[in-house]
């Protein structure tokens, strides 16, 4: 997700859904990219679980994360935006997505792969009481919970699966082994409508009974499913099986939304695509996948197919793109089955028979084409940066990407140099300028308060990074203890055609809209302009009741309230990088796009209060020492850190002010990783509030019920301004 661009952007292409077909078109674009190309991945989370490895993570064979592809940072390699959200709907006439919470997302070209749900929403109860196996990531999630809940002795481990199928056998077997390593044994059952399980081969279904035998699978077959309760699935003319988990794997069904829409599809609401895999009638919108349905060449729903289409799909988008000829896709009319046996050992069949291997062979065979595939999206190559020409000063370094958000503020320093040389406030009406969160002026007998903010972009989401830089610019009115009254926008958009001017615009608009509004504020008007980068900056205003909070009113014998996490620069560094963790950078964006009004409010009685941004947390409370006169004391225990920071920080990365703020507020205590945070730059950070010791602990209580991660971190201290380690 580059956020700097010299060729002109023409194109908007979307991709709705992370699935194999997907993830691995992005890896082909990230070493061979369309330029002039804006690549969009829209997605529900930050990562996307490969169905492969599903029965060795639900067996305890594999960590959740073994079988995750972080979607962030594949995108951050293919130079794509990613926006985590699920789509909705999808209007092919008028060329949107839609997104709920971020609006209409346009398109020129489209693919869609979205997988399907095997919700079982038909059986009575299912759907309040029970899980499909698909999404994946929401049954291996609540698989876990439930794991816990076994571990704990709040439940006893039953389980039911609905559906004898391949994917039912193996997951009843996964979940088998994993509950008999817990001590509980003979607690699955098998619920198979037909006579006989499914797995379509001559000689699997021995070997899956002598393994569901091995295992204390009881195999209930013939039978309908009435109804599923949270202690039980009751059956017709049986009697009822116990389950407090219950799994069902019997087919797959089509998306609603996707169902729902006007696009060709089969019986099965599941999107037709023909040979070249676009919808027909459309030669701008594609689909692969479960979600698919091959028109010329019918197959099962396997992620053999989506994985071979994905060659096909990334050299016909870029046809789409660019006006070249596009090929077919044929896909080969059988595949190597290989199926986990809850333990580590495997079956394979091919060709309607079974390979006659050992089956722990046969389990280290399809572990090697696992991991194989997996590592495609954690071991990216490296790409070459472009080279220079002509000769280079001295000075000039090249080893650190300069960072985006508050990590690309001029150093405190130099700022602070500079500022010295500004002549002294002579006009009445100036309360306060330079020097504080933002200027308090007097008009009528109203105090206002005046701040300006920029962002250098870091997320290449234009609706994401429209809320943040709105939270982030809105905290020093908030700081101050005023009330948002109005905002100027100001916008630097990267080079691209009209069209994409107005679609940016739009979802920028929307997001800073959505902020500034629900403040009690409104955008008056503002500025644009076309460069390099995406940057996003907000002048606003605000109305004051009553005095300002300065840094100016901190007291020995304060408690120091933090409201927010630190750590915001080092993850966005990192992810630069492509080195953060997509979940903890999904996780950071929810804090930085939360708006902190109510946070300021509960705040009212502050002694003193600033909100924590580029400076780092150092640098602002030595600002607030130096304004009061006093001295302070972190217990760096207490301080909150985003997930993955201090990892990072361990791991030795900075961001590029890191060394400037370090020097500008040193800290007296041991050197450690978590110690560097207090010199991190943050994005749309917390507020740092000095109160009367009395009030410290119904505050914090009043923050973590409204849902703030607030914590009391330190104290103010009589002495020189200083910040000293506990």
């Amino acid at each position: 997700m580059g956020m700097t661009t010299q060729t002109t952007l023409t194109r908007d292409l979307v991709l709705v859904g992370g699935g194999h077909a997907h993830a691995l078109m992005l890896r082909m674009w990230g070493m061979t990219p369309v330029q002039g190309v804006q690549v969009t991945l829209i997605n529900p989370g930050p990562t996307a679980p490969y169905s492969g490895m599903l029965p060795g993570h639900i067996a305890g064979h594999y960590a959740r994360d073994a079988l995750e592809i972080d979607l962030v940072k594949l995108a951050r390699f293919a130079g794509a935006r990613v926006i985590l959200g699920a789509a909705d709907e999808i209007d092919a006439a008028r060329k949107v997505i839609h997104v709920p919470g971020r609006g209409e997302i346009a398109y020129d070209v489209a693919s869609l792969d979205v997988g399907l749900h095997a919700r079982a929403l038909h059986i009575p109860g299912f759907s309040e009481f029970g899980i499909g196996a698909k999404p994946l990531d929401a049954y291996a999630d609540r698989w876990d919970a439930f794991l816990e809940q076994v571990k704990a002795g709040s439940k006893t481990g039953a389980v039911a699966v609905i559906g004898g199928g391949v994917a039912g056998c193996e997951l009843a077997l996964a979940m088998a082994h994993r509950l008999q390593g817990l001590g509980k044994v003979n607690c699955v059952t098998l619920i198979e409508t037909n006579t006989k399980l499914a797995s379509a081969t001559p000689g699997a279904d021995r070997i899956l009974c002598d393994e569901m035998l091995r295992l204390g699978i009881t195999v209930v077959s013939a039978v309908e499913v009435e109804e599923v309760t949270a202690r039980a699935v009751k059956l017709r003319g049986y009697s009822e099986v116990a389950s407090e988990f219950t799994v069902g794997t019997a087919g797959g069904f089509a998306h609603d939304w996707l169902a729902a829409s006007d696009l060709e599809k089969d019986s099965q609401g599941f999107v037709q695509v023909d040979d070249q895999l676009l919808v027909p009638g459309r030669k701008d919108l594609f689909a692969v996948g479960d979600c698919a349905a091959l028109m010329a060449s019918p197959r099962p729903k396997a992620g053999v197919f989506a994985v071979r289409a994905a060659p096909v799909l990334y050299h016909n988008i870029s046809a789409a793109l660019t006006g070249g000829a596009m090929k077919p896709f044929r896909p080969q009319p059988d595949y190597l089955k290989l199926m986990s046996l809850g333990s580590k050992d495997a079956m394979a069949a091919k060709w309607g028979r079974c390979l006659a291997l050992p089956k722990a062979q046969l389990w280290r065979w399809k572990d090697h084409i696992d991991q194989s595939f997996m590592r495609k999206f954690s071991e990216f190559p490296e790409m070459k940066a472009p080279g220079q020409i002509g000769p280079v000063a001295q000075g000039v370094q090249n080893d650190q990407m300069l960072c985006g958000g508050c990590g690309a503020k001029v150093a405190p320093g130099q700022l602070a140099a500079a500022l010295t040389e500004m002549p002294t406030l002579k006009r009445t009406d100036v309360l306060q300028g330079a020097g504080d969160d933002a200027a308090v002026l007097e008009i009528g007998g109203q105090k206002q308060v005046l701040s300006v903010d920029h962002l250098r972009g870091f997320v290449a989401d234009h609706g994401l990074m429209g809320r943040i830089a709105a939270v982030h610019a809105l905290g020093d009115v908030w700081a101050m203890g005023a009330k948002p009254q109005s905002a100027l926008l100001s916008v630097n958009l990267p080079r691209m055609t009209p069209e994409m001017q107005a679609r940016a615009m739009r979802e920028i608009l929307d997001g800073v809209g959505e902020v500034v509004r629900s403040a009690g504020a409104e955008i008056v008007g503002g500025h644009s302009t076309m460069g390099a980068e995406l940057t996003i900056g907000l002048t606003v205003t605000g109305l004051l009741e009553g005095a300002a909070i300065t840094l100016a009113g901190a007291k020995a014998g304060d408690v120091l309230i933090l409201t927010r996490p630190i750590g915001a620069g080092t993850v966005l560094a990192a992810e630069m990088q492509g080195k953060a963790n997509g979940r903890d950078v999904a996780a950071l964006y929810e804090f930085l796009a939360r708006p902190q009004g109510d946070t300021a409010e509960i705040l009212r009685s502050a002694h003193a209060m600033t909100d924590v941004t580029g400076f780092g947390l150092a640098g602002h409370l030595m600002a607030m020492c130096r304004a009061s006169g006093v001295a302070s004391e972190i217990c760096l225990e207490d301080v909150p850190i985003y997930a993955g920071a201090e990892a990072l920080a361990k791991a030795g990365h900075r961001s590029t002010i890191f060394d400037d703020n370090k020097l500008a507020a040193p800290v007296f205590g041991p050197e450690s990783a978590k110690m560097a945070l207090l010199h991190d730059p943050q994005t749309s950070g917390g507020f740092l509030a000095a109160v009367a010791a009395a009030e410290a602990e119904a505050l914090i209580g009043e923050l973590q019920t409204a849902g703030h991660k607030a914590a009391v971190i330190g104290r103010v201290t009589e002495g020189i301004p200083s910040i000293t380690l506990t």
